[in-house]
């Protein structure tokens, strides 16, 4: 093995690990890393592009609701609620719990308090969408270099 590819896989391994150091993501992300086979070799990066996209026209919504002279609530915890859903099932920790306090003062009817959690939430999702973005180029990288992922193990 050479030494630039020794070099991806450490800078792979050190992406990953301050993924989970910085409460980033958590072990749902490992159990969808596993669910990726031979069969389904892209299981990972297509589950999480359905998730950039869906999260950004929900991002979208939520702004564009919350803009509104009469704000609908339940409209604005509706979006809230699936895209903590989605962001849960992906293991984004920091986005899921970015909805969680956003639904709270969304229950509230907190106006001013909504429009900062949405600012929370846009930087959490824009913060783990760059993250993923480079953990997944450094993947093509290693493999365009004639090597393989490797495996790390987490204990939670």
């Amino acid at each position: 093995m050479d030494a630039r590819l020794r070099q991806l896989q450490r800078r792979w391994v050190d992406c990953r690990d301050a993924l989970w150091r910085e409460g980033i993501l958590d072990s749902m992300f490992l159990e969808l890393q596993q669910l990726q086979d031979e069969s389904n070799p892209d299981f990972l990066l297509e589950t999480v592009a359905l998730f950039f996209t869906n999260s950004e026209k929900l991002l979208r919504d939520l702004f564009s609701d919350l803009a509104q002279q009469n704000v609908d609530f339940k409209r604005v915890d509706a979006h809230i609620h699936q895209l903590k859903g989605s962001s849960s099932s992906i293991g984004a920790k920091r986005v899921t719990n970015a909805c969680i306090a956003f639904r709270d003062f969304c229950r509230a009817r907190n106006h001013i308090e909504c429009l900062r959690c949405l600012q929370q939430l846009k930087e959490e999702f824009l913060l783990v969408k760059n993250e993923l973005e480079t953990l997944f180029e450094l993947e093509n990288q290693i493999v365009a270099a004639g090597g393989s992922i490797p495996k790390v193990q987490r204990r939670f």
